[in-house]
């Protein structure tokens, strides 16, 4: 348009009156015309569309997928629910939970639904009284330091910042965490206070679940006196035994275009084929292992470094974030299942969900085969859980041995003594029962329904992406034991990530992978000084934590004091980064490395023991320096003795008490000072 009006306002331009009249009317009628032509076009296309779209809306409703409702309370009042049961879950325990309780409900004339946090507008609570007999389960887990699961964050924020009445809400939870962790059961605990503070009636007592411990066994203890205590509440009873109901149906495909069918994709079909970012747990990204060498130089143990490469992913991560991994099961344990169960692992088949209002059409992604299931989606090695001996005992043409796998799925205590000793503490994955109960042949696809989900693992990444931008290094060891069974149980990821081979076309070398962000960051200034204690792996975030701080100093900037204590089991043998870390200390840039030996001697030598010894230093680092304290490892045993070390230096040198020293630690670690990345 200002092209077109530019030569009748050049001053060099004259002409006759006439001739600009004639020129404003030509440009008006132009305007006219292409006014009338495009309103013309608007109106036919609108018509046209109009008229297209009439004939075919039935046949969209028919293959689109049913749209969501944000509202829990419609659906429940649409499909007859009064239970829900929320779940707030990280590696699907949780899940499972909550999902074994809303089945429960059937056998007190309730109906239940499981339903995740994350796609619900959880202020529907103070709408679950307009059901009658309307009750509010919740199966919460724990995550990293007193965290909330990644699906309930939502929740927890909303139950922070709500002001909502919940007086007609009822309600229970479940929490499900882990002794050795500082923060136990911290999401369990704050939701069941939380939601009494809003007014909701509590209908039974919180229910706190330990990993460390037996979890099952604690969930089963509290799910056999919250039925009670329901019944009391509506005033109903059992209708009858505990019953099998099938929650998925089989479809078997005979005629199926291959191109639809899942090999191993965690959501979207063919995408490990036609990569599109962001990358996240349900799009990871296929990472080539550029390298993949052993770190120790002897030993039984083999510990591995891998550097995955995240070229043109658009992945950024930080030190002290987690690497996600999705691993396979072991081909040779998969073909045995096949084999004792007599079945074509090639089968192509569909579990469908039986309740059609569910947002969770199949309980992995379908159509699929019973090997790419096997392999790529449900967990075969870890010990099942007693609702799944339970479904399976029906099964069992022996009736000793049908009885036996009843027993350990009861609540009675010779029930739970056979199930501890006999399938956890003797590590029986669900291959090994099969081995052991000649009888019991279950159909596949049952097993394939009643299994858990395999879930990703998570490694602290070993690099900095300062020095490696385009790179994430896993530092690990190889899980391998001997049961009490004389079986050789292998941890599925650790053997998994072994035989990656570097260099080599076709899915060998790949790793289908994502990052999770962690609160585990080096301080904002990098004059800050840092103690760092990482024996074994735990040294992989402090090899990222180290590269960064050579990089800010190459950079030019003011780094602080940079002090790690690393342990292990022999010098000779399996100290990690042996070159790398002599090579930091030498630029300057690790200003103290101390290494705890812990069988070179006859007495063993920890990191809390070289804590001890340097006990006065430590205390100036913290005490005058400000210094960031950082523990990677163990979360069992060296965290829990390393925070016992920090208690008594506190003590000793800043003139405090026990209580005192113990205020004091916590208060470190409430202002950022003090940082955690430990498993058990």
């Amino acid at each position: 348009l200002t092209a077109m009006g530019e030569p009748s306002m050049d001053p060099t331009i004259s002409a006759p009156d006439s001739s600009a009249q004639q020129d404003s009317l030509f440009s008006m009628m132009d305007v006219f015309l292409i006014s009338l032509i495009t309103g013309l076009f608007t109106y036919w296309f609108f018509f046209r569309k109009k008229k297209e779209e009439v004939p075919d809306l039935p046949k969209m409703q028919s293959v689109a997928a049913p749209v969501r409702d944000s509202s829990f309370i419609e659906k429940m009042k649409k499909t007859g629910r009064n239970i829900v049961v929320f779940y707030g879950s990280q590696t699907g325990t949780a899940e499972e939970f909550a999902n074994r309780l809303s089945k429960d409900a059937h056998r007190y004339g309730l109906r239940g639904m499981a339903a995740d946090p994350e796609e619900y507008d959880l202020s529907d609570l103070s709408r679950l009284s307009e059901i009658d007999k309307s009750l509010a389960v919740f199966c919460m887990a724990t995550y990293g330091e007193g965290d909330p699961t990644d699906n309930a964050q939502d929740f927890y924020d909303w139950l922070q910042e709500a002001d909502a009445d919940l007086s007609g809400l009822r309600f229970a939870v479940f929490g499900l965490g882990n002794k050795t962790y500082e923060h136990f059961n911290a999401m369990g605990k704050y939701v069941d206070k939380r939601l009494e503070e809003l007014g909701a009636q509590r209908i039974f007592e919180l229910g706190l679940g330990d990993d460390d411990g037996n979890l099952e066994e604690d969930f089963i203890t509290w799910r056999e006196q919250f039925w009670p205590a329901v019944c009391e509440h509506f005033g109903v009873e059992a209708t009858g035994e505990e019953s099998s109901i099938r929650q998925y149906e089989l479809v078997v495909h005979t005629d199926v275009n291959m191109n639809k069918v899942y090999t191993g994709e965690m959501g979207r079909l063919k995408s490990y084929e036609n990569q599109k970012p962001p990358f996240d747990a349900k799009n990871p990204f296929l990472a080539q292992v550029t390298d993949n060498r052993k770190l120790n130089e002897g030993g039984e143990r083999h510990l591995m470094h891998l550097e995955l490469d995240i070229s043109n992913s658009k992945i950024r991560y930080e030190s002290g974030d987690h690497v996600a991994v999705y691993p396979a099961n072991d081909s040779s344990l998969v073909n045995q299942i096949g084999e004792i169960l007599g079945t074509d692992l090639d089968t192509v088949m569909s579990l469908n969900n039986l309740d059609e209002e569910s947002n969770k059409k199949h309980p992995f992604p379908c159509p699929t085969s019973y090997r790419t299931a096997l392999t790529y989606y449900l967990d075969i090695t870890n010990p099942p859980r007693t609702n799944v001996l339970y479904e399976l005992a029906q099964y069992a043409t022996d009736a000793g041995e049908q009885e036996r796998l009843r027993k350990m799925a009861s609540s009675a205590a010779e029930g739970k003594a056979l199930y501890l000793s006999w399938v956890v503490e003797a590590r029986r994955n669900i291959l090994a029962i099969l081995q052991d109960m000649p009888s019991l042949r279950p159909p596949i696809d049952h097993l394939c329904e009643l299994l858990p989900r395999l879930q990703a693992r998570y490694y602290s990444i070993a690099s900095s992406s300062k020095v490696h931008p385009n790179s994430i290094h896993i530092c690990a060891v190889t899980v391998e034991y001997e049961t009490k069974t004389g079986r050789l149980n292998k941890g599925v990821a650790t053997n998994w990530l072994k035989n990656k081979v570097p260099d080599q076309n076709g899915s060998s070398s790949l790793v289908p992978m994502y990052v999770r962000k962690s609160q585990f960051r080096l301080p904002f200034k990098p004059s800050t000084p840092v103690i760092m204690i990482g024996p074994g792996t735990g040294i992989a975030p402090f090899i990222g934590f180290i590269q960064e701080r050579a990089w800010l100093k190459q950079q030019g900037k003011e780094v602080g004091e940079t002090v790690l204590y690393y342990g292990c089991r022999h010098e000779h043998e399996d100290y990690l980064y042996r070159e790398e870390l002599a090579g930091f200390q030498k630029e300057g840039v690790l200003t103290q490395l101390n290494v705890a030996f812990s069988r070179d001697q006859a007495e063993k030598v920890y990191v809390q023991h070289l804590l001890k010894k340097n006990k006065e230093n430590v205390w100036k680092l913290i005490d005058e320096r400000v210094a960031h304290i950082y523990v990677c490892g163990d979360a069992r045993n060296m965290a829990r003795d390393v925070q016992n070390t920090f208690y008594e230096i506190v003590s000793e040198f800043g003139n405090m008490s026990q209580p005192q020293a113990v205020d004091y630690v916590k208060k470190l670690m409430t202002k950022g000072r003090y940082s955690l990345d430990v498993w058990s």
